[in-house]
């Protein structure tokens, strides 16, 4: 069942609380990276990714974000959930609406992140390209996907 999020557009202020929801996603789904990979990952998106970013968030009753996407250049950057609020259809909802506001369908994905890689294929996804290391060069496989 798809319910509908009202999704917001998030800015440096919510920054803290964005980074609190990615490490405990990652923590959840990213079993193949250590504490050291966490710790890089976490300041190079603190530091440098998030204000390069659109960032768009659903927030729950209590007004405290329960998912957010970050979109650049027509490509969806990051996509998180806290671990909590999985599986409600937040993901689905925050990609349906970079789909139908800004016409986004790309996406990369780590190929040892099985659930995402489930997730998108679920949505209708189809893997493009194959890249043997990530964006900082770290040996984790990264995969093109696309919405046909």
């Amino acid at each position: 069942m798809f319910k509908n999020y009202s999704i917001d557009k998030l800015t440096a202020v919510s920054y803290p609380e964005i980074i609190s929801v990615w490490e405990a996603s990652v923590r959840a789904t990213h079993d193949f990276l250590n504490e050291e990979d966490i710790r890089v990952y976490k300041s190079l998106i603190n530091d440098q990714y998030f204000s390069q970013l659109q960032l768009f968030g659903v927030q729950g009753k209590k007004g405290e974000i329960e998912g957010f996407i970050g979109v650049q250049n027509a490509k969806i950057r990051l996509l998180f959930i806290l671990p909590a609020s999985m599986g409600k259809g937040i993901g689905k909802a925050l990609i349906n609406y970079v789909y139908r506001h800004m016409n986004i369908k790309e996406v990369d994905v780590n190929e040892q992140n099985t659930s995402a890689f489930n997730f998108y294929t679920y949505l209708g996804f189809e893997v493009t390209d194959r890249s043997a290391a990530d964006a900082i060069g770290k040996p984790f496989p990264v995969l093109s996907m696309e919405l046909r």
